[in-house]
Formats: C-alpha cells, structure tokens, sequence
C-alpha cells in the first residue's frame, strides 16, 4: 500500500532524478509560451499538452510522488485560508447539494457505462469504472482486484481529465467577469513564519492519520481539516504568496501528461470518441446538477459547475482557486464525490455479479 506523503530515500532521489528534471525542462517553457498567448491557466495546460506529447512520444520522463505530494500540501494551504467559523454555518446548507451529488452520481454511473458497454465494447465491469466521474487512482485498484481492463479504464479517465483541464478554464473566462487571480499585494514577509510550520506540521500528522483511516484524497481533506482547526481557534493562520500557485499549476499539468508515459498513440486514439463522448454526458449531466443545485443554494453557478465537474479533485479544486471560485465549497463537494463514488462502484459490481449468478 502506497503512503499519502512517501517518505523514503529513494523518493527523495526521484526529485534529482533525469527523467524529473526532463519534465522541468519540458514543463516551464510550455508553461511561458502558453502564458505568452494569453491561454487561461496556462501553468497547468502548457505542460499537461508538452508532457502528454513527450509521453506518448516515448520520452522516459516520470512525476516523482514526493512532488507531487508536496504541491497538494500547498494547495490544500491555500484553500485552508477560507476556512472560518461562517464557512461551518454554510455548510449545514450544503446538505442538499451533498444529496444532489449523490444522485448525479448514480445516474452518471448507469447512463455512461450503458453507453460504453454498447458503443464501445467495454465489458460490463470495466464500463462501471469507466464511467465514474473521478477517483481514477481509487478506482484502478478496485479495477485491478477486479480483474477489469486497467488500460481502458485509465485512458478514459485520463481522456476526460485532459478535455476538463483543458477546456473549462475558457468557458469560465467567456462566462465570467472574474480574471485569473491576481497577485494582491501583501505583507508576506511580516507574518510569523512559525504559523507555517505549525500549519505544515499538523497537516502531516492529519494527513498521516487519514491515510491510514483510508479518508478519499488524504493530502487534501488532511491539510483542510488541520488549517481549518488551527485558523478557527485562531492558533494559526498563514498566506502563501499566489504566485505558487503557478507552481502548483506546472506540477499538476505535468503529471497529468506523465501518466501518458508506458501508453501508445494508438491505444489512446481507439479510446479518444468514446472518452470524449462520455466526457460530454458527464458534464451536461453535471451542468443540469448544477442548475437544480441553485435551488437550494446561493452559490455562483460557475462554482456549482466547477463543484459537479467529472475531473480530478486537485486540478479542479486549483482551477477553483485561480478564478477565486469559492474554493472551499468546490473542494467539500469533491471531497464528497470521492466518497460516494468509493461506495457506490463496489455496491454496483456486486449487483453486477448477483445478475450474473442469477442468470
């Protein structure tokens, strides 16, 4: 079983290893040219495009897990800062979103992986992890232990991943106002810097413990809960500058791209129509969540969007940040998501497996 944080000294190495260093190389100049013509996010999009190309090129890049961890810790930081005692009063009105997720799910789960199964011959087990709307890594270890087709399932995944990434940040800029945060002007240096490594210290220790607990997304839902005590009770608050955002931005474009690597062009081109098909049915089943979801709540609709999205929690939750889209709310609902998502697959084989018996 792999740790949330990995620590271990051959971890430690892969951050000075050649293959990390060729995603770098790969990753900022990408990173500068898509900024260059104004691309929205284009920290994150300029790499996951470069690195993707490089993978499936046959480059030997990798992602080491350690950075990769480290960045989500930053995130979580981030969005750790608009945790207060009137976010813990909103969220009793979240119960009805929380049911609507729920809901979405389901449906998403029955209408995608009947579509998979007749248009794109997915046997019936492998379309049920196809057609989840997230939890990719989760979900591949359920996939493994049920003998499903890893790479189907990953390269839908990763299809999917790749076109939300890619396209919702210029649908948020036509349909919004907001401009990709700005850098504020702050006094970074005069904070006490002691409420950082108090901050990074408990969210290790959460992180550690809901790992083992085996809490969906532990690097996140942990830094979350440990900012949120710390700032609530008001032992620590601290704000990282918004330009590592643009770090965390490379990082998580990268390793995007990097899971393309040991995948070949064809293999992602026969899964490509029907990854994009089920890419569509998920988001317009998300967008008509969305739209039910403002009955209940008072939410910006891009933030409901962006809180029923079928992409990956991190990268949604730093798209969320970047556009200042009520990040706590976005990353609560995917959080969520996870969580449904963990029980309601192994339910749905089961019921799958009694049918065959059945039969």
């Amino acid at each position: 079983m792999q740790q949330a944080i990995p620590f271990s000294r051959e971890n430690f190495k892969d951050l000075f290893s050649k293959k990390f260093l060729l995603v770098i190389i790969i990753s900022i100049p990408s990173a500068i040219i898509a900024d260059f013509f104004n691309i929205p996010l284009a920290w994150m999009i300029g790499p996951m495009i470069a690195v993707s190309i490089a993978a499936l090129n046959g480059l030997n890049i990798f992602m080491p897990r350690l950075a990769l961890s480290s960045i989500l810790i930053v995130l979580g930081l981030h969005i750790g800062n608009y945790i207060d005692q009137n976010l813990l009063s909103q969220m009793v009105n979240w119960v009805w979103t929380t049911i609507i997720m729920f809901g979405y799910i389901i449906i998403s789960i029955l209408i995608v992986s009947k579509y998979l199964r007749k248009f794109s011959g997915y046997k019936q087990k492998t379309s049920v992890f196809s057609a989840a709307p997230g939890a990719l890594g989760p979900l591949l270890i359920l996939a493994e232990y049920e003998k499903s087709d890893l790479s189907q399932v990953a390269t839908a995944h990763l299809i999917r991943l790749i076109i939300i990434i890619t396209l919702f940040p210029f649908i948020i800029v036509s349909l919004s106002d907001s401009n990709i945060l700005e850098i504020q002007k702050f006094d970074y240096i005069a904070q006490n810097h002691w409420d950082l490594v108090i901050l990074i210290i408990a969210s290790i220790i959460f992180i550690f413990f809901f790992d083992k607990a085996k809490v969906p997304a532990a690097l996140l839902s942990g830094t979350l809960v440990a900012s949120g005590i710390l700032q609530i009770f008001d032992i620590a608050s601290y704000k990282l500058p918004d330009a590592s955002i643009n770090f965390c931005l490379l990082i998580l474009g990268a390793s995007v791209g990097c899971r393309f690597a040991n995948k070949t062009v064809k293999e992602v081109a026969n899964n490509s129509f029907h990854g994009l098909v089920a890419t569509i049915l998920l988001v317009l089943l998300g967008l008509v969540a969305a739209f039910i979801a403002t009955f209940f709540v008072d939410n910006n609709f891009l933030t409901l969007v962006l809180s029923f999205c079928p992409g990956g929690i991190y990268e949604v939750a730093v798209i969320a940040i970047a556009f200042d889209l009520e990040p706590d709310f976005v990353a609560f609902h995917h959080i969520i998501r996870l969580l449904f998502i963990l029980f309601i697959v192994p339910v749905a084989i089961r019921l799958i497996e009694k049918t065959k018996l059945r039969n």
